[in-house]
């Protein structure tokens, strides 16, 4: 069990509101004959509050004389939204209580406590409230859910117990959510990590949800090679059967077309119908949902044929990644009466359903796909430009690391309009009792925007944290919630001295390469060599990255969080293990060691003289020519912004150089898309390119088109290792002046919607 169920919660608050309502001392009066859920949501009230204050509110039928109590009962009328409810303020309440919380139903009473508890003020000893507060409230959208996969592919939840999951749900319910969905059949592989084995956990969890009356659902692919083999399907129908029969609870099962799973919906939305079948047997109340992920058009047009005829047996279908169709292009495509829910990737910054736009290169490389990620106002224009035409979202988590975008999009489905700030402001005050901590996870993402080497607000978030840290009493410094903002600040002040260290290491190191004619290659070499290992023999900022690792273990001890593979058992590179990258070479080091490798072994001073040249001018176009790093925000002039955001793309490390690691992505079939004005007619030109990006399957071919019309080479593999290919533009495609360049990918079997991958281009006047 992990130290934040208890010790995260307690601790000192700065916010003391006026006109304050003394409940020290406070009951709790409940009418006789609560339901069991309700008598969890009075339970979750005690506990709550008792972490946070040490004070134990007595549950009692009746009040005891002088003293102020808090009434918790269900509405008399039973014509009023599904989950809201009331709450009521006031000292001078007469014979009533002076806090009423009058929740519609019994998930009513849940939510209006949990608000209540966002109200409170609370610290050690004392627990306060406004006096004359009201509230009346009802959520907008009625699914409000996350994923909390206990497998061993996220950064977080395979080493928590069940004790762990009942605190975090406590958590989701406080802020709205009334959806839990656990991921696959339970039958993960032991990684020696987990406190329970997984199957046992999903029925565990099961049992929660039903305590606590929340719903509860299973995300459950469909892998097998064939479902149009009886036996197979069969097979498949007998251990779903076996999944759902262990299940005390079960309200809906989500099943993607995609991601993973990979059957054409005429075989798969048959199979399901008969799922259903089974799944009803055990469960009659649940309902079965499906996505179109990863199906390209024509899978598609059959997923819509079998939605046009309204199948019975279909609970409703789901949005999320590589759904080839925008959510307002889906919801105009899925009959009206057919219900969709969302399921919005929160946890991913690259290759993901929402990348990160204009991400500095030195942050993907060293955060890479699955870190630390508060947004407040980016994840709210995602939520309100997502939303319109669903019914709610279930979430993709693949861990605690998206922890406050949880919190962020259960606020906003229950209350779309509510402001972004004001959730970050409920999220600190609750969870850390700063309310001013609320400034720093505004402060965490403006670090995040703009190039990294000049941004000043670094720094300044860093002195903003480390001041609070300074500050906070013990409790505070043990809050996992806490501790994942300060490690933050920290990783990204460090990357940022990093990046400035290594840019200036690379310019000397290139100034000691163009004395190459003179002192010799040789010397010139090793020289530049010498100066590019500096950011290893004589490192910079060694104090921020021994905190970024004391911090790092810090977590693990307080969350589970596994930021390290080797220290922490993390799944792989792409899994949040940011220890593991924090070091990442961030300058054009591997790439320049490697040539000069290279070189060495050329016997001619003059070969390796022109080797070196190549060093120093890869990016250079020549007279008359044009360059775009397409992965880097701040150098592709030429690039024309897709009509969606996040075309910038990541991947592994490899031996070219740093703009190798980085991409221009086309998305659900569009082009990458260049353009180049004010060009000699009278000219002629040719263009290099290096294809990075998904190397590994380089299967899909891609293609480059002048003028939308002139096939310069059709489609083609991508060449592996990566390397600079060069075609000739005819002359016909630049005589007016203006050139545009546009790539795209022949159809890949999954269907996604990554399409063309571009990494350089340089227009060349030959």
């Amino acid at each position: 069990m992990f130290h934040f169920l208890r010790v995260s919660a307690l601790v000192v608050s700065f916010f003391i509101p006026c006109l304050a309502l003394d409940l020290k001392d406070a009951v709790v009066l409940v009418p006789a004959g609560l339901s069991g859920p309700e008598q969890k949501a009075i339970a979750l009230l005690e506990e709550e509050v008792a972490a946070r204050t040490l004070i134990e509110w007595p549950v009692v039928r009746a009040v005891p004389a002088g003293k102020p109590c808090i009434g918790v009962d269900r509405a008399k009328s039973g014509n009023l939204p599904a989950e809201g409810y009331s709450i009521a303020v006031s000292a001078s309440s007469g014979a009533g209580c002076a806090v009423q919380v009058t929740g519609n139903d019994s998930r009513g009473i849940l939510f209006g406590i949990g608000r209540l508890l966002r109200e409170l003020d609370m610290r050690r000893n004392a627990v306060t409230i406004r006096d004359d507060w009201r509230l009346r409230s009802a959520p907008r959208l009625p699914v409000r859910g996350h994923q909390l996969g206990f497998r061993n592919t996220n950064n977080t939840y395979d080493l928590w117990t069940v004790a762990d999951y009942e605190r975090y749900i406590h958590d989701l319910a406080v802020f709205g959510a009334n959806t839990i969905e656990v991921t696959g059949d339970g039958a993960e592989a032991d990684n020696g990590l987990y406190p329970v084995a997984p199957p046992l956990m999903h029925q565990r969890l099961s049992r929660l949800a039903q305590e606590y009356g929340l719903d509860f659902s299973v995300w459950l692919p469909a892998t097998k090679k064939s479902y149009e083999d009886p036996a197979t399907a069969e097979r498949e129908l007998r251990h779903w059967d076996a999944v759902f029969a262990a299940l005390p609870k079960l309200d809906a099962v989500f099943v993607p077309g995609g991601d993973p799973g990979h059957t054409e919906p005429r075989i798969l939305m048959p199979f399901l119908a008969k799922a259903t079948a089974v799944l009803k047997k055990h469960h009659p109340q649940a309902g079965m949902w499906v996505s179109p992920q990863g199906m390209d058009d024509a899978w598609l047009e059959q997923f819509y044929t079998v939605l046009r005829g309204k199948p019975r047996w279909l609970a409703g279908v789901v949005h999320g990644p590589w759904v080839r169709a925008s959510m307002k292009e889906f919801r105009a495509a899925v009959p009206p009466e057919i219900p969709i829910r969302l399921y919005p990737d929160i946890t991913h910054t690259l290759r993901c359903q929402f990348p990160l736009v204009n991400w500095d290169p030195a942050f993907a490389i060293t955060h890479s796909r699955e870190p630390i990620n508060p947004m407040p106002l980016w994840e709210s224009k995602l939520f309100r430009d997502y939303y319109p035409g669903s019914i709610g979202f279930v979430s993709y988590s693949d861990g605690a690391n998206d922890d406050f975008n949880k919190m962020l999009w259960t606020v906003l489905a229950w209350n779309p309009e509510t402001d972004p700030v004001e959730i970050a402001r409920e999220y600190a005050r609750y969870f850390t009792g700063v309310e001013t901590i609320a400034d720093g996870l505004l402060a965490l993402e403006r670090n995040w925007t703009g190039p990294l080497a000049s941004n000043t607000n670094v720094g300044q978030t860093l002195e903003q944290f480390a001041a609070m840290e300074r500050a906070a009493p013990i409790p505070l410094k043990r809050n996992w919630r806490f501790q994942q903002l300060l490690y933050r600040a920290y990783f990204d002040a460090y990357v940022q001295r990093r990046l400035q260290y290594e840019t200036v290491l690379e310019s000397e190191a290139r100034r000691l390469l163009r004395m190459a004619p003179r002192m010799g290659s040789l010397a010139a070499m090793d020289a530049a060599e010498r100066e590019l290992l500096k950011s290893v023999t004589e490192p910079t900022a060694t104090e921020l990255r021994s905190r970024v690792f004391e911090l790092g273990e810090s977590l693990f001890q307080s969350l589970g969080a596994q930021l390290s593979v080797q220290r922490h058992g993390g799944a792989g590179w792409e899994r949040g293990v940011t220890l593991d990258t924090v070091d990442s070479p961030l300058n054009d080091r591997v790439w320049m060691l490697s040539r000069f490798a290279d070189a060495r072994k050329l016997e001619k001073e003059t070969d390796r003289l022109a080797l070196v040249h190549e060093i120093l001018h890869w990016r250079d176009p020549g007279p008359g020519g044009y360059y775009d790093d397409l992965g880097n925000p701040s150098q592709q002039p030429h690039l024309i912004p897709d009509e969606e955001p996040g075309q910038q793309g990541f991947w592994e490390r490899n031996e070219g150089p740093s703009s190798w690691l980085s991409h221009a992505n086309s998305w659900r079939g569009r082009p990458i898309r260049l353009e180049y004005r004010g060009l000699d007619p009278a000219a002629r030109y040719k263009v290099r390119v290096v294809y990075g990006g998904e190397n590994a399957v380089p299967e899909q071919g891609i293609r480059l088109v002048a003028n939308d019309t002139i096939v310069i080479h059709p489609y083609r593999k991508k060449p592996l290792p990566i390397q600079p290919l060069e075609f000739d533009i005819p002359a016909e495609a630049t005589h007016s002046g203006t050139l545009r360049l546009s790539w795209d990918r022949e159809e890949p079997p999954s269907g996604r919607l990554r399409g063309a991958q571009v990494s350089e281009v340089w227009l060349i006047r030959k």
